[in-house]
């Protein structure tokens, strides 16, 4: 069946990413089971709003939506498809509001064995492999769940999930609790980040998987999925921070506060005639490295450019502008 998944969250086809999001947080507030008690409608509209953002907020499968329409669109996606990587723990806990997935949308449970493989749909994902719903663990802020954009089940009961993990905890290492059930029953694991782990290394855990073909458990590996920074990027042992400052800071020098990792700031001089773009580089308060080293933290100086000016200011820049400046 054809689904308008503009018209069903109200916002044009050229809406932006922010105006997508800022109407889907409106109905999903709305429309959310828990302020609309035993009302079926209300339930079914939740459930289109949803559907119609985890498609529309994944640019490639609103440029796929975009390009085959809306039949062909879902020949070529399952509500499964659809719903792969759309993380609901962010963006329930976000609202503040709970939310038991395979209750609403109605997936089933089971698995199937294809390729020597095992498939499990988005609810056995909750529910075997977690043994919780996602509302029950927002209730625990202390502990951390992976989340299951990342998985794989194999025959020998092995399990890989995603670990999110952030700069601040890859740079001192951190001890996360995780809450899985892949035998049924809930489980809680703590795990070790030990300090400079890269995106995508794997954790290994004997024994803390499935029960695989021979009956024997089989390991969990976590695959580590750095998260974005609000201020750092990485590269390598090295992060990278930018900096504003006025031109007549960068004319007759100045001295700035810069955040760190390490939950200190520290006051860093910035010499006379520093242009737009120039590096400070801040020794030792990277990220670990495997020879025990640290790399550097890098600050890049960016010279603020006023978008108004007062009459005042503009007549000196004027008068600066006519000796030469």
């Amino acid at each position: 069946m054809a689904k308008d998944y503009y018209k069903i969250l109200g916002v044009p086809r050229n809406a932006t990413q922010e105006e997508i999001k800022k109407a889907y947080r409106r109905l999903a507030l709305k429309y959310h089971p828990d302020r609309n008690k035993g009302n079926k409608e209300a339930e079914e509209r939740f459930k289109e709003i949803n559907e119609a953002y985890a498609v529309l907020s994944d640019p490639e499968k609103r440029r796929q939506y975009d390009s085959f329409g809306s039949t062909e669109f879902h020949r070529r996606y399952s509500q499964e498809d659809i719903f792969r990587d759309f993380d609901f723990e962010s963006i329930f806990r976000d609202l503040g509001i709970g939310f038991e997935f395979g209750k609403i949308f109605g997936f089933g449970t089971g698995h199937s064995r294809r390729s020597g493989a095992f498939h499990f749909d988005l609810a056995d994902l909750f529910s075997q492999v977690f043994g919780t719903s996602p509302e029950a663990d927002w209730q625990e802020r202390t502990q951390t769940r992976a989340r299951t954009s990342y998985r794989d089940f194999d025959t020998s009961g092995n399990v890989v999930l995603e670990l999110p993990v952030t700069l601040e905890e890859v740079a001192k290492g951190a001890e996360k609790v995780i809450s899985i059930a892949p035998t049924g029953k809930a489980e809680r694991i703590k795990v070790k980040i030990p300090p400079g782990i890269e995106d995508g290394q794997k954790l290994r855990i004997p024994a803390q998987g499935a029960y695989g073909a021979t009956g024997k458990r089989g390991d969990l590996y976590l695959k580590v999925k750095i998260e974005e920074h609000p201020v750092f990027e990485r590269k390598g042992a090295d992060i990278f921070c930018d900096h504003e400052i006025s031109f007549t800071e960068a004319v007759f020098g100045t001295t700035i506060e810069v955040p760190t990792l390490y939950g200190k700031k520290v006051r860093v001089k910035v010499p006379p005639g520093t242009k737009s773009g120039a590096k400070l580089r801040l020794k030792g308060l990277g990220l670990p490295k495997k020879s025990g080293l640290k790399g550097d933290q890098y600050v890049n100086v960016q010279i603020k450019v006023p978008k108004k000016l007062t009459k005042e200011q503009e007549d000196l820049l004027k008068k600066l502008a006519r000796a030469g400046l």
